[in-house]
């Protein structure tokens, strides 16, 4: 029985990072609740996240807040780009919902919606874990979202599938899982986000560019 509440114990390793999650969603909620810094926030939880996977966290506030002031300019400027480029497609989406009519130039103005819809979800996705990992322009950061998504679309799938499950069961089965939220989402998509980083960074050329962790 004493077994079973040693660290070294798979259960209690699980439910150790289950509380993991849960505490890394309250920090990232607080830290959103300005809304201008969503983004750094982000970034910052899937820069935990991501150590977290590999087992190398210690300190998750140290470690967290290290990366929200790091990446907050870079990351509040990435995130207002978003939020207006979402605005923008809601509203081109409601627009062409309530106009919808037989003709074939609502039919290609709406798969070009589609595509920039699909674009706008691949890049929200991996845009703020590939800040927290890697140094680049923002520009590049946009840019290197969509490419990465698109080239390895079956982890992309996947990510997408585990947000979708985790609003549904918020939303339809059990309004008290939102506690572990968006942390529980971004753990589980880091294990998707580190192979593929993983990856890059064995392919890269340019190793400068990958960011240098601080000793926390």
């Amino acid at each position: 029985m004493n077994r079973l509440f040693t660290p070294d114990n798979p259960v209690m390793q699980f439910i150790t990072k289950l509380a993991c999650t849960a505490y890394l969603n309250l920090l990232w909620f607080i830290c959103c609740i300005p809304i201008v810094t969503a983004g750094a926030s982000t970034t910052a939880l899937y820069y935990v996240t991501l150590k977290m996977v590999k087992d190398e966290e210690s300190g998750l506030t140290r470690a967290f807040f290290h990366s929200f002031k790091e990446n907050f300019r870079q990351g509040t400027i990435i995130w207002l780009i978003l939020l207006a480029a979402g605005i923008v497609l809601g509203i081109d989406g409601y627009v062409l919902y309530h106009l919808r009519f037989e003709h074939i130039f609502w039919t290609i103005i709406t798969a070009i919606f589609v595509i920039a819809a699909i674009a706008y979800a691949i890049i929200c996705l991996y845009i703020f874990p590939l800040l927290s990992r890697f140094s680049n322009s923002t520009t590049s950061m946009f840019k290197n979202s969509l490419m990465l998504g698109m080239r390895f679309l079956l982890c992309t799938v996947c990510m997408a599938v585990i947000d979708f499950i985790m609003l549904f069961v918020i939303i339809r089965i059990f309004t008290p899982a939102i506690i572990f939220g968006m942390g529980m989402c971004a753990y589980f998509s880091s294990y998707f986000l580190s192979n593929i980083f993983r990856q890059c960074e064995e392919k890269s050329a340019d190793v400068s560019s990958v960011r240098e962790d601080s000793r926390l």
